[in-house]
């Protein structure tokens, strides 16, 4: 229970000391109500228990610190009373001598080293650090404010947990540490239910530009939207602790994640994770954890707890493993670079075993602390009495429905749905007075009872195929000439159509600066984009923005993607996958068209990409919650989804493994499903690139002729200025022209990347004219030639050396041995021809040096007179640089 944050009494104001005679007249003043309640508690004296190990203090002042010399009576009352008027009153009258009681902070309650004695015992105690926490006032219904905290090592790393100093007033709060990367994260949910027929979990990780040490560089320079990264780790966070809150729980539940620090070194989405299951469990919202959560890498073979970035960078394995007590496995995610089945399974072995420490640490906390859980107004469950009703009028229209394999989703959705309303209708007169919620609820029961008893007694499946087999698979490749790449993939009833676009390295995606801390990584060249219409499930909505669940789809299938796709590839490419038609496993669907288009596009892919979706039909022991039998599903349906209790999704080659995602709606499952459901994947895995083989067995040995151009330029430095034009002029009037980029490699190279074959030919036209004078005359080093005046300057005259050159400054300093500040006074006028030097160029900006001046001293002999160009080199390599010697 927390203690209230008392006032000061009037005479323990500080700087103020109280004289002995005032503070017993404010005694002897004392209501004869007070007096009563004094007289009161010493009949009957509360037992109270206090630190007395010289504890640290904290940052939150919630009672009162006595003077060592305060006697023990004054300390005990003070401790010991319920009563906040009557413990004021007796530290009134017990402060005597100038012993002024003052404010205090709270004190930690360590689980081992600390002596936990009565509160007389306590007062009477001698020494500077004695101190009693003092309990004065009404009690609030979350508890004592008691700070707790622990640590725990893996793989030589201390990860710290702690609760009780930050966001008190949330129902449940943690901070976990892991380094110098810090996060906080808070539960709270409210005691009225939500009018929603679901759990109404919303998870937010937010990124803090503070954490990291850095601003947001947008226009008001705060946090605004949500980004990717952080939509894709509240999912994370969510999938981890969702399938732990009590069935029907439906009441408002907010998870907040709040970064602190970041030390660019450990990344914090682990650390989220564990710190909503540290904060529930610490609360007394009712949920059924804790979990724990650790990553998994893999590097120069052997596995690594937690990684750092360092490690992150070259390792072939990024696994997120969260686990319940016993082993039981609640989420996993993961990518890998094509890894093997056998070593993919060690890790998540070794993930899990680690998760084990983190759940005895929260453990011991919610221990230390004697949470009590919260009893709920009302589980939103089935009545039994409604489900027995239910089951009598609809089992056989029910079990006839599922049992005719000539249905397809849309006609056993409408047959299920009239069998539904004919049902409900019925419940409503029987039971008047239950609850719409009870109805449907009802109904639904009986529906996922027969839906899985026909898997778990009967092995059969709603659409006839056995729990093995795979829906009929077509495939097709280059569906429109203009694509860069194309492709259809339809598995059953799901259907998607997969396209790729290549553009320039400069289109792509730029990371924010606090994924750019964490992660280190820059730039993206690679992205795959989900979009799921509302027709492809026949339905009416909203085309909007990508919601959470577009996102997350698309990133699974970016992540079985990308391992194949080659680093040094000169475009970036962007796969967009279209679901036109939707009946279960859509993202393993644009894994499958995305790997097939990337190849008809002509991208080297190191190999083909096929995923499967494994589903899960359990059989639980009502009384002792012991598992009875399973059944695993290869290529599940929407409604064996629905029904079923996992969504195991697995991709990767005819080798190994390059993304899963499993999401549960149990509690946990034991190591040996999720072992067995990689092996059934990898099977179906196999049967799958067998048949995407018969279409496209390999990636095309060029790319389309609409597709994009890339072509390297070598720009001496010399010729840089004229290249690029005053403010990058000419490469602008290049992209409003032709529709041609440049972007810049090093310092005399240049990609130039084209849409179109014909736009990269009318850039070479440009690039040809502006540079045509460069590349007719070659001009010898300290010869003399004769300069025609174009223009006349204040600072000089512009001159030319022949008809299509560009005029050139010759400035004052280099008309005339004599200092000059105007060409008029040389008599110069513009046609006039006058003599002049060549020096070369300038080879920083590339200018020509001219001069008339040394032509009036005595000639000097030409050393050497340059033969090389030097000039611009469309799409060849750079020439070799001359010598010179004087």
């Amino acid at each position: 229970m927390k203690p209230q944050t008392l006032p000061p009494p009037r005479m323990a104001l500080p700087g103020r000391r109280t004289r002995p005679d005032s503070a017993r007249r404010r005694g002897a003043a004392l209501t004869q109500r007070n007096r009563n309640e004094t007289a009161g508690w010493r009949a009957n004296p509360l037992r109270a228990y206090c630190a007395a190990a010289r504890p640290q203090p904290l940052q939150q002042p919630i009672g009162y610190r006595l003077s060592p010399r305060c006697p023990p009576s004054l300390g005990a009352m003070a401790a010991a009373t319920s009563c906040r008027r009557a413990a004021l009153g007796g530290l009134s009258v017990g402060a005597v001598g100038g012993r002024a009681v003052t404010r205090w902070r709270r004190f930690l309650l360590p689980g081992s080293g600390t002596r936990l004695v009565s509160a007389r015992s306590a007062a009477s105690e001698r020494g500077p650090s004695c101190a009693v926490t003092v309990d004065v006032g009404g009690r609030t219904r979350r508890g004592f404010a008691v700070v707790v905290s622990t640590g725990f090592f893996l793989s030589n790393r201390k990860m710290e947990l702690s609760s009780g100093k930050l966001a008190r007033f949330a129902d449940g709060a943690a901070v976990v540490q892991l380094g110098d990367t810090a996060v906080m994260v808070t539960a709270v949910s409210k005691t009225k239910p939500s009018p929603s027929q679901f759990m109404p979990l919303v998870v937010d990780y937010r990124q803090k530009a503070a954490a990291a040490g850095r601003i947001p560089t947008n226009y008001l320079r705060r946090e605004l939207g949500t980004t990717d990264k952080e939509i894709l780790t509240s999912r994370v966070i969510d999938r981890s602790i969702r399938p732990l809150f009590p069935v029907g729980y439906f009441y408002d539940t907010q998870i907040l994640c709040n970064l602190l620090a970041v030390d660019g070194v450990n990344d914090p989405d682990v650390l989220a994770i564990n710190g909503a299951s540290a904060a529930l469990a610490l609360s007394d919202i009712p949920w059924n954890g804790p979990v724990g959560a650790v990553r998994v890498g893999l590097v120069d073979g052997e596995t690594v707890i937690n990684p750092t970035r360092k490690q992150m960078s070259s390792s072939a394995l990024n696994l997120v493993v969260a686990a319940a007590p016993q082993n039981q496995v609640v989420m996993l995610e993961a990518t890998a670079e094509n890894i093997l089945q056998q070593d993919f399974c060690h890790a998540i072995k070794v993930g899990v075993k680690q998760t084990q420490h983190i759940i005895q640490g929260i453990q011991q906390l919610v221990k230390e602390r004697g949470v009590v859980k919260r009893t709920v107004q009302k589980l939103f469950v089935a009545p039994e009495e409604i489900v027995e009703c239910a089951k009598k009028l609809a089992f056989n229209k029910i079990y006839a429905v599922f049992t005719d394999f000539s249905h397809d989703k849309i006609s056993r959705d409408e047959a299920i749905n009239k069998i539904r309303l004919e049902t409900e209708e019925q419940l409503k007169e029987k039971f008047p007075e239950a609850e719409p919620y009870e109805i449907m609820e009802s109904f639904n029961a009986v529906s996922k009872d027969i839906f899985r008893n026909l898997i778990l007694s009967e092995y059969r499946r709603c659409d006839g195929r056995d729990l093995t087999s795979l829906r009929d698979i077509k495939c097709e490749v280059n569906m429109f000439k203009m694509l860069h790449g194309s492709a259809l993939f339809q598995r059953g009833q799901t259907q998607v159509l997969c396209t790729v676009t290549f553009d320039s390295i400069e289109s792509s995606v730029k990371s924010d600066l606090i994924s750019t801390a964490v992660s280190g990584i820059k730039d993206k060249n690679f992205m795959l984009h989900y979009e799921f219409p509302p027709y492809a499930t026949n339905e009416i909505g909203k085309v909007t923005g990508v919601n959470r669940r577009e996102l997350g789809h698309g990133a699974l299938a970016e992540r079985a993607l990308k391992p194949v796709i080659p680093q040094d590839f000169p475009f970036t490419i962007r796969v967009t996958s279209e679901v036109l038609e939707s009946n279960g496993s859509s993202s393993m669907a644009s894994a499958c068209g995305g790997s097939l288009a990337l190849m008809d596009a002509g991208v080297p892919v190191s190999s083909a990409v096929a995923g499967v979706a494994v589903g899960l039909v359990t059989k639980y022991d009502p009384e002792g919650g012991d598992l009875e039998d399973y059944r695993l599903l290869t290529d599940i349906l929407g409604i064996e989804d629905y029904y079923g209790d996992m969504d195991f999704k697995m991709a990767g080659t005819s080798k190994g493994v390059t993304a899963l995602q499993v999401d549960l709606k149990l509690p946990g499952i034991p190591i040996k499903i999720i072992m067995e459901a990689i092996q059934q994947a990898t099977a179906a895995k196999r049967e799958i690139l067998q048949i995407m083989n018969e279409t496209l067995a390999k990636p095309r040995p060029n790319r389309k002729e609409s597709g994009p151009v890339v072509e390297t330029i070598h720009v001496p430095l010399s010729k840089r200025l004229r290249f690029l034009g005053p403010g990058a002029y000419n490469l602008k009037k290049l992209q409003a022209k032709t529709g041609v980029t440049l972007s810049q490699l090093d310092e005399e190279t240049y990609s130039m990347f084209a849409p179109t074959p014909s736009a990269m030919h009318e850039a070479r036209e440009f690039i040809g004219e502006l540079c045509k004078d460069d590349q007719e005359v070659n001009l010898e080093f300290g010869a003399i030639y004769t300069a025609t005046i174009t223009e006349i300057r204040d600072s000089g005259v512009m001159v030319k050396l022949y008809p299509n050159m560009t005029p050139v400054l010759l400035h004052n300093s280099q008309l005339d041995q004599r200092k000059i500040k105007h060409p008029s006074a040389l008599g110069l006028e513009v046609g006039q021809e006058i003599q002049v030097k060549y020096f070369g160029r300038d080879p920083t900006d590339g200018r020509m040096r001219l001069s008339r001046k040394v032509l009036q001293s005595p000639a000097t002999t030409v050393l050497k007179t340059l033969t090389d160009k030097n000039s611009i080199v469309l799409g060849g390599t750079a020439p070799e640089s001359s010598s010179s010697s004087q």
